[in-house]
C-alpha cells in the first residue's frame, strides 16, 4: 500500500508491505524504495515500512533546506541527516508508532545514527548494511564538491551511470548483469535533489561517538567489494555497548542487500526475530 505524509515543506510518500514486527527501511541514495524489495518479498513476520527518503523516488524535496554549512559549495542547499531524521520522526509520528526496528543503507544507515541522537527510546534495533559511523574525509568532500559541479553542469546522467557501474559488486555484474541496469533505471534524482544530497554528505557529523551510546541490539552487514563503505569501516559498529552481530559478504558490493537478498534475508530474519521475540 502507497501513502503520502507531510514533512516541512516536502510532501514525502511511504509504502506499506505485510504484518508482524514494524521494520522501517531506509534505502541508499539516488536509489528508492524498490532498493529494499527483493529483501522484503523474502521476509515473513514483519511490517516493512518503506519511504522514499525526501528528494528521491516520488517524495519531494521541499523548499525549506538552508544554504551555507558545506564549505566547498557555500551555495549549495544542505539536505541533512539531521532534516532527514526528522521526516521518520514525523512518519512515526503519522503511523502512530511508538517504536519500531530500523535498517538502513549507505545514507539510509547514516540517518539511523542520526535518529539515535534524537529518539533513542523509539527505536527497538538498528540494522546497517553496508553503512558506517565515520565522517567524510576531506577526500570525500572533494569528490561531493566535483560532483555538485559537474551535475550543475552537465546534468545527473553521467554520474548515474558511473554510480551504478562502482557501487554494483564485481561479483554481481558477472553473474547477475542485469542488476546495473536495474539499479540505474532507479536513480531519478533531479540536478536539486542530487547537490542537495551531496552536501548532506560531505556535512554529515562523525557518529563514532554515538556507536559508544547505542544500547538495542544492533547487526551490521558489510559488502567485501564495496569500495565506498569497508568492512574495516563497519568493525566500529562492534563497539557499541549494545553488542553488534557483525557479517562480512566477501562478494557483494554497495548495493548488497539487491545484489544478494537471499543471503541478506536469511541474515536479517534470524536477527531481527531474535532480537525481538513475540
Amino acid at each position: 500500500m502507497k501513502a503520502e505524509y507531510s514533512s516541512g515543506t516536502a510532501h514525502l510518500s511511504y509504502w506499506i508491505l505485510g504484518t508482524g514486527i514494524p521494520v522501517i527501511f531506509l534505502h541508499p541514495t539516488p536509489l528508492d524504495h524498490d532498493y529494499w524489495r527483493p529483501l522484503i518479498e523474502r521476509l515473513s513476520g514483519i511490517q516493512a515500512i518503506v519511504p522514499d527518503l525526501r528528494g528521491h523516488g516520488a517524495s519531494e524535496l521541499g523548499t525549506d533546506l538552508p544554504k551555507g554549512a558545506f564549505s566547498l559549495a557555500p551555495d549549495a542547499p544542505v539536505l541533512s541527516m539531521a532534516q532527514y531524521a526528522s521526516d521518520i520522526v514525523t512518519l512515526l509520528d503519522h503511523l502512530h508508532f511508538d517504536r519500531a526496528v530500523f535498517a538502513g543503507c549507505s545514507i539510509g544507515g547514516y540517518v539511523l545514527l542520526e535518529l539515535w541522537r534524537q529518539i533513542p527510546q523509539r527505536i527497538q534495533a538498528l540494522a546497517f548494511i553496508c553503512s558506517k559511523p565515520q565522517p567524510d574525509t576531506p577526500q570525500g568532500q572533494q569528490k561531493r564538491a566535483e560532483n555538485i559541479a559537474r551535475a550543475r553542469t552537465e546534468g545527473v546522467a553521467g554520474i548515474f551511470d558511473d554510480m551504478a557501474q562502482s557501487l554494483v559488486g564485481k561479483t554481481a555484474q558477472v553473474k547477475h548483469p542485469q542488476r546495473v541496469a536495474e539499479v540505474r533505471s532507479r536513480m531519478t534524482l533531479n540536478v536539486d535533489a542530487l547537490v542537495a544530497v551531496q552536501a548532506g554528505l560531505a556535512t554529515r557529523p562523525d557518529s563514532l561517538p554515538t556507536v559508544a551510546t547505542i544500547s538495542v541490539p544492533m547487526l551490521a552487514i558489510a559488502g567485501g567489494e564495496d569500495g565506498a563503505v569497508t568492512a574495516a569501516e563497519m568493525k566500529a559498529f562492534k563497539s557499541a555497548p549494545g553488542g553488534c552481530d557483525f557479517h562480512l559478504l566477501a562478494d557483494a558490493g554497495h548495493f548488497a542487500a539487491y545484489e544478494q537478498p537471499e543471503r541478506v534475508a536469511e541474515i536479517f530474519s534470524a536477527w531481527v526475530h531474535q532480537s525481538n521475540p513475540a
